[in-house]
């Protein structure tokens, strides 16, 4: 049995989704684990402890288990904070497994705060390291959307790239960046694309979720998405000003922390300068269970991202049989089919998203093509065979690695 510590210390897979740090990569190390944990593995994830209510340790599968850790506060902190937290974090990490008696085989990071651990651990367990970042600090910053990420993690992520065994990326985009932007070794670049859950996201009757919405007879936009400038919610907001036909329009938000989140404060108050406020409602977070009601209930979900590296609502929309309306960048690029599943606008910018917008809700037969195109298209991206492809990966590096790791921990 391959046992797996997973170190997601910025992202808990326990996290209330739809706040401004909790997104795609949560539910991508959640079930991730339990699935690999259902193919026979072992996974511990340990987490920096969020949420006081929560135990030290919460089973999440079979074979699976969430192992919370205090470092800093027991409460969400801001996230350019977390790295004043990793030493604290990394000690309790030793002292739990050394109170339990816990050997691991891989290591699995997630995130740059991540990556810094596990290179510790990594020279500490003489076990190999698997990183995935989910973001890149340097592709972030060349989006220009807004504060730069600091120096300190670009500089990290270069030193993870270079010294771990093994990078996953979830697109050849992401792939590329690696290797222009931070000098990765091609062959150490493994192209994995993250997961959707097939079960829950498959579409529902659309007239009668419309009906319990309060939708009938509506042209349904929809938008679903943390509360953060880089998914680009300006753009539709725009986008949504520039329509010449808004009759019968409803735009749909999902996402948010309520009413006091000052991100939301922001687009809220765009939608009063543009004077859109009738077509628009805010829904604020939802749970992951009803997400497949909203993006059935949608005619067009828009993914408008400054970055984006997988595009994980755009998978879930198209599993649900709503076609989607992205941005050109990063993953969205091989996970939406343009022209076949939805399209792809090349610009940032308000104009082209609503040329799109308008020639997609006025057109009933090509939504039509859309969505029956849609579902087949991301059929491969089931998270089974997800998991089976990164057990694979982590058998192909313990079986590479074996002699170099096995001869570091003897002349240890």
């Amino acid at each position: 049995m391959i046992r797996v510590a997973v170190i997601s210390m910025h992202g808990s897979p326990l996290a209330r989704l739809g706040g401004p740090e909790t997104g795609g990569m949560n539910v991508y190390v959640r079930e991730l684990s339990r699935h690999l944990g259902l193919q026979g593995m072992q996974v511990d994830i340990f987490t920096r402890w969020q949420d006081p209510r929560e135990p030290a340790v919460v089973p999440l599968g079979e074979r699976a288990r969430v192992i919370n850790l205090q470092a800093g506060p027991i409460a969400r902190i801001e996230k350019n904070t977390l790295h004043e937290h990793l030493p604290e974090f990394v000690c309790n990490l030793r002292r739990f497994t050394e109170r339990h008696n816990l050997r691991y085989d891989i290591l699995h990071s997630h995130y740059w705060v991540s990556g810094w651990v596990s290179r510790l651990l990594q020279d500490r367990w003489h076990i190999p390291h698997v990183a995935m970042f989910h973001t890149l600090g340097a592709v972030k910053n060349r989006a220009r959307v807004g504060e730069n990420e600091p120096p300190l993690r670009i500089e990290t992520e270069r030193r993870i790239i270079a010294q771990s065994d093994r990078l996953v990326a979830p697109c050849p985009s992401e792939k590329t960046q690696m290797i222009r932007l931070y000098g990765a070794t091609p062959h150490k670049v493994e192209i994995i694309p993250c997961g959707v859950d097939l079960d829950l996201f498959r579409p529902l009757d659309r007239r009668e979720i419309r009906r319990s919405l309060g939708l009938t007879g509506c042209k349904v936009v929809l938008f679903v998405g943390r509360m953060d400038r880089v998914k680009g919610l300006d753009i539709l907001l725009r986008a949504v000003g520039r329509l010449e036909d808004r009759s019968r329009l409803r735009v749909l938000i999902v996402g948010g922390e309520g009413p006091r989140d000052p991100t939301l404060e922001h687009y809220q108050r765009l939608v009063r300068e543009l004077a859109i406020g009738e077509w628009v409602r805010f829904e604020g977070a939802v749970e992951q269970g009803r997400l497949p009601t909203y993006y059935s209930a949608a005619d067009v979900c828009v993914v408008p991202s400054y970055s984006e590296s997988f595009g994980m609502v755009a998978a879930e929309s198209l599993a649900c049989g709503t076609p989607v309306l992205a941005s050109r960048v990063g993953g969205l690029t091989s996970t939406v089919r343009d022209g076949e599943t939805g399209y792809l606008v090349p610009w940032r910018c308000e104009d082209p998203f609503a040329e799109r917008l308008e020639l997609v809700l006025a057109n009933a037969a090509l939504r039509q093509r859309f969505s029956t195109a849609a579902r087949p298209s991301v059929k491969h991206l089931a998270w089974p065979f997800v998991a089976t492809q990164v057990a694979t990966l982590y058998e192909n590096v313990l079986r590479n690695s074996a002699r170099r790791y096995t001869f570091a921990a003897t002349e240890a």
